[in-house]
């Protein structure tokens, strides 16, 4: 494969981290060249806005920092570690496995608008990211859906049942719900590969849904 680009997202809970893991050990093991990077960098700098709206410095309630501003946050981020740690290797051909992208704010900012302005705002988002910023658009996107309920129960089990380890993204259950519904719009639109990562009541096992998600990387040409 040569340069190409490939997202795994998913809401809070879903297993995403983890499965980011597993394909990226999957790929070192391959000896498949890549590069992989994750967002937001929360390490960088360029992640302070981003950590200043998660922690609540703005407001405690996400749907109060409209879905354009909030997006800037997240886009500046992956300007910055595009420019500074990755476009080099994308340019050279390496593979680039990413763990959310521009595909997130989709997820979690589009969901402010109207449902009538959807389609307005995925148009903006396009053009504003890939088309102004230059970010590359991807090749794949996987989407892990986990019913809402079953993300919660992951999500308190990881905090070790501190709620106040939450982001206000996660502490808000219909804003992730919103969120889901806004994925799975978005998905639809856009062509991603949606993968189904319960049986409705539990979580299928990690083995399966990573085979799920080399299934569609080995659809790539």
């Amino acid at each position: 494969m040569n340069k190409k680009l490939i997202v795994i997202e998913g809401l809070d809970g879903s297993g995403k981290s983890t499965q980011f893991k597993i394909i990226d050990k999957i790929l070192n093991d391959n000896n498949i060249p890549h590069k992989s990077i994750s967002f937001p960098d929360y390490e960088k700098p360029s992640s302070a806005l981003v950590k200043m709206y998660l922690s609540g410095e703005f407001s405690k309630n996400a749907k109060d920092i409209n879905a354009y501003a909030a997006s800037s946050f997240y886009a500046v981020d992956r300007y910055a570690s595009f420019k500074l740690y990755w476009e080099d290797a994308y340019n050279n051909g390496d593979l680039i496995l990413a763990s959310r992208y521009v595909t997130s704010n989709a997820i979690y900012q589009m969901v402010k608008c109207n449902k009538s302005e959807w389609d307005e705002y995925l148009d903006w988002l396009s053009e504003y990211e890939y088309e102004k910023l230059g970010l590359p658009r991807p090749d794949l996107v996987i989407f892990l859906d986990m019913p809402i309920e079953i993300s919660q129960r992951l999500m308190t089990e990881r905090y070790n049942g501190d709620e106040g380890k939450k982001d206000i993204h996660e502490l808000d259950v219909e804003f992730l719900k919103s969120c889901r519904e806004a994925a799975l719009y978005t998905a639809n639109k856009q062509g991603w590969s949606i993968i189904n990562c319960s049986n409705g009541a539990v979580p299928l096992s990690i083995d399966e849904i990573t085979n799920k998600i080399m299934n569609e990387i080995k659809k790539l040409k």
